[in-house]
């Protein structure tokens, strides 16, 4: 799946000793289950929500929708994931300065399952109330409970990856069953019953953790960089410049559209602005400050492009709830060997082909060793993106007014996942690898911001390009992404050579190239 923050949360940032202890059920702790559980109900819950919540805005008012244009529907999905990966900065702050990871996770889960229960019920306004909810839930508890899994070993545990393996998969069990069964409840009772599967989900994942709490022996508990009386002047300072430019945003957004969009179109453009503005003003406080070194600012340099290309990455991969359920409903033949399934259950694509391919990529890379370069991957990863795009928007133009056969979608999450094999579990590694000491705290923030960012990108292309056919929006983005893959190709020599010229021992060339 699309979690960015989940599977290379082994390579979570803080010097936290493991306090794994007592029972182990196949070699692993019993909390390894615990965190596993929540977090396979929580995936259930966000994939079950979000499989849907493109067709809930767009349907008619009669038919238990809200009523929202396409384009208007397409660019709040998008928008939404945007503010999700936005809060999960703030989430994994309030970990490590305030609460502590567990009871981040455990109120995190606490406002999912309002935000589930506030969308089941039928109304326009507990709807967009629920929306808030489970994006604000979410971005406080998806930083932290993987951080949590870390917590159960030591850095040198040989089981350690073994059981982020275990839990990634988890959420791709989760993320795959859930359309079907959020699905099946909405035949029967409508949206607000499919919103109700996704608020059961929720429930069941607070019920595992907070019985397991015991097999987690104070994992989370602690606060590993407290604040204190000295740290809240500038805790009030930053939290009031946050504020300023949430209110920029708004305003800029409002005089963008010179007043003539409704509040919906200015809270879209306000996100948008501040996903894509947030990683600027990161690399530049990092550029500037006075504690990074000249070889640390050869490494962040060479972080730059990364960081470009996995933003381009997400932007096209997180369609995935926008513009190709839109594609999927609405140009797509549904007709498979004489059944019609539903648009929805594109969704559980992309998690079975991880589940799948994921041990097929792992035995590959550690066949091919240190090569290709993380650069490589990258640029890989995101040419798959592209040609995915590409690929569809040729059959959009072969289907012309028709529809387009069913398995061209399948072909279309194959390639992105295969894409995501490429890029994401190498994405964190070479975030906290290359990110400079004095901000290796921040490392998990910065690399969020890529997918908030790409999806921001989404939300204003989708608004932009409203009347462009689909054939030239989708090849229009596989085009300019698959051009910047084969920039980012013909610099990752360059990029390997500044990662060089930064590392400071042998140790850190092999791990960072």
């Amino acid at each position: 799946m699309s979690d960015t923050a989940d599977e290379p949360g082994r390579a979570a940032p803080g010097p936290r000793a493991a306090v794994a202890g007592g029972r182990t059920l196949l070699g692993h702790p019993l909390g390894l289950y615990t965190l596993f559980t929540t977090e396979l109900w929580e995936r259930f819950s966000y994939y079950g929500m979000r499989a849907i919540l493109f067709y809930f805005l767009t349907d008619t008012v009669v038919n238990g929708g809200l009523g929202l244009d396409d384009a208007s529907g397409a660019a709040l999905v998008a928008v939404y994931g945007s503010a999700v990966y936005l809060v999960t900065v703030v989430g994994g702050w309030a970990a490590d300065r305030v609460i502590g990871a567990r009871r981040s996770v455990l109120w995190g889960g606490v406002v999912i399952a309002a935000g589930h229960v506030s969308l089941a019920l039928p109304s326009a306004g507990t709807a967009y109330l629920g929306i808030v909810l489970v994006a604000l839930g979410t971005g406080l508890l998806k930083p932290n409970v993987s951080s949590m899994v870390g917590e159960l070993y030591s850095r040198d545990d040989p089981r350690r990856d073994s059981a982020f393996s275990i839990f990634y998969m988890g959420i791709n069990i989760g993320s795959f069953t859930a359309p079907f069964l959020v699905q099946a409840a909405r035949e029967v009772g409508g949206y607000h019953a499919g919103f109700s599967v996704a608020a059961v989900g929720m429930a069941l994942a607070l019920v595992a953790f907070v019985l397991g709490r015991r097999a987690l022996h104070g994992a989370g508990d602690a606060v590993p960089n407290p604040l204190t009386p000295a740290d809240r002047p500038q805790v009030v300072r930053t939290g009031l410049l946050v504020l300023l430019a949430v209110v920029a945003a708004g305003v800029v957004a409002w005089l963008v559209g010179a007043g003539g969009g409704g509040p919906l179109d200015v809270v879209i453009d306000a996100l948008s602005y501040l996903a894509l503005a947030a990683p600027v003003v990161m690399f530049l406080v990092m550029f500037r400050s006075p504690k990074v070194t000249a070889p640390e600012r050869s490494r962040l340099t060479a972080y730059v492009p990364l960081f470009v290309a996995a933003a381009l990455f997400w932007m096209i991969f997180e369609q995935a709830s926008s513009t190709l359920s839109q594609y999927a409903r609405d140009h797509t033949d549904l007709d498979v060997l004489g059944v019609t399934i539903s648009p929805v259950l594109y969704q559980s694509v992309n998690p079975a082909a991880i589940i799948l391919l994921a041990p097929v990529f792992a035995w590959l890379w550690v066949r091919l060793g240190d090569r290709p370069s993380t650069a490589v991957k990258f640029a890989l990863g995101l040419a798959l993106a592209a040609s995915s795009f590409l690929f569809l928007a040729g059959a959009s133009a072969v289907a012309g007014e028709g529809r387009s056969p069913w398995w061209v979608l399948v072909v279309v999450y194959v390639v992105q996942t295969l894409g995501e094999l490429c890029l994401s579990p190498v994405g964190l590694a070479a975030t906290t690898l290359l990110a400079p000491r004095a901000f290796r705290g921040q490392a998990m923030a910065l690399w969020f911001l890529a997918p908030a960012a790409g999806q921001a990108v989404t939300a204003q292309l989708i608004t932009v390009t409203e009347g462009v056919s689909r054939t030239a929006f989708f090849g229009g983005i596989g085009v300019v992404s698959l051009a910047v893959a084969g920039v980012m190709l013909a610099l990752a020599p360059w990029v390997t050579r500044h990662v060089r010229e930064g590392a400071e021992s042998e140790a850190d060339v092999a791990a960072r190239s």
